[in-house]
């Protein structure tokens, strides 16, 4: 694969041993895959100054010359401005609080719809006292 029209560069050199040469502007961006006479090119994170034509081309065994098949592909790379992505922060953000307003919204409707003071006071035993002293019993007796 071949840049030919702003500068002239070898961006792939595939042999017949399958031993590659990636050019070194081209190193983790450039993936290629062969069956048999045909070779797949992709390339990622396409810059500006990739924009060029293009070519495949074979070595002809014994000669300098290479042989190019068709006129190439012309790739334009253009910069492309992301939009929507400076506030997406402050959005999530905001989702953020709104859910936990409300949630403590709920919790307060909640608590308020069911008596927690019976719920966390302190229950009084049922039980009755009787004094059985011998002095509140001195009054009750009869003598002879």
């Amino acid at each position: 694969l071949l840049k030919t029209h702003m500068q002239h560069e070898r961006v792939l050199y595939v042999s017949h041993q399958n031993a590659s040469t990636i050019h070194p502007a081209f190193a983790n961006r450039l993936e290629y895959s062969r069956e048999e006479k045909k070779i797949v090119i992709t390339l990622h994170n396409l810059q500006k100054n990739d924009s060029d034509i293009y070519v495949c081309a074979v070595v002809v065994k014994n000669s300098p010359f290479l042989s190019a098949n068709g006129s190439g592909t012309f790739m334009l790379v253009k910069e492309v401005e992301q939009t929507g992505c400076r506030h997406s922060f402050w959005d999530i953000y905001s989702l953020i609080i709104m859910v936990v307003l409300l949630f403590s919204a709920l919790v307060g409707c909640i608590l308020y719809r069911v008596d927690m003071k019976k719920y966390f006071q302190k229950r009084k035993n049922n039980t009755v006292y009787e004094d059985m002293s011998y002095c509140s019993r001195r009054s009750t007796m009869v003598r002879s």
